[in-house]
């Protein structure tokens, strides 16, 4: 999330805005400086920081007005609901990767139902072929590298996420030039780096250690919460395909 879009961002989400920032760098920081130990105090800024930073982002988007409608922002702050529980499984000392999973899938699932709210799904196919070529790609080349326990719950996550990401596409490509244009907009970006953060995860868990993981992973996917939160907001106009 970068300064720019906080200084764009609507009046009543700036501060907030800015807490989300500080809030991400502090998770950011407590991962890349944790030690091996559990009461190892940057694991301790991390395990804080992580989910009451999705928790501001959640309440900034339940608090944004106008929005698109009461049912899209709905969607959207169940799916960010999930997220929250997803990032608490992903950061337990245990081993709740499976559980994570299903969360997030649980997310994109609500994501999605948000965004067939105002388009139906897939209106502009090459939008949902893409990503999902894009899924498909990354995961014929981490094949090898997974656990066999997981072939199909990754699978499945994959289309689903591909299939959130080629969505928010689709609805933005179907909406460009439209009233509507800017909000869909906002969902796509949120969309796609969201794929892009799950894909980092996948890459350093199973493929090759990513320098700098956390800051990659935390900061794509803080902000695609941030642009997801920010396309419930409802801009003047009806739009030619309301």
């Amino acid at each position: 999330m970068s300064m720019s879009s906080i200084a764009d961002a609507p009046p009543g989400s700036r501060r907030p805005g800015v807490a989300v920032a500080l809030l991400g760098a502090a998770a950011i920081l407590g991962a890349v400086l944790a030690g091996p130990g559990p009461a190892d105090g940057w694991q301790w800024l991390h395990w804080i920081s992580k989910p009451l930073a999705t928790v501001l982002i959640l309440w900034t988007a339940w608090r944004i007005a106008p929005p698109l409608t009461a049912r899209y922002r709905r969607w959207i702050a169940i799916g960010m609901l999930f997220s929250l529980a997803g990032d608490i499984f992903l950061m337990l000392p245990q081993d709740a990767f499976v559980p994570g999973l299903v969360a997030f899938l649980i997310a994109h699932v609500c994501f999605i139902r948000a965004m067939l709210d105002d388009a139906r799904f897939a209106a502009r196919p090459w939008a949902l072929l893409a990503c999902l070529g894009y899924g498909a790609l990354n995961l014929w080349l981490l094949w090898p590298s997974l656990p066999t326990a997981l072939y199909v719950p990754v699978v499945v996550y994959v289309a689903v996420l591909a299939s959130m990401a080629g969505q928010a596409v689709s609805r933005a490509w179907w909406y460009a030039g439209d009233a509507l244009a800017g909000p869909a907009r906002w969902a796509a970006v949120g969309a796609l780096l969201f794929m892009l953060s799950d894909t980092l995860i996948a890459w350093n868990r199973f493929r090759v250690a990513i320098p700098w993981a956390a800051l990659w992973i935390l900061a794509t996917y803080y902000a695609a919460l941030w642009c997801l939160a920010r396309s419930i907001q409802r801009v003047s106009g009806t739009g030619k395909h309301a």
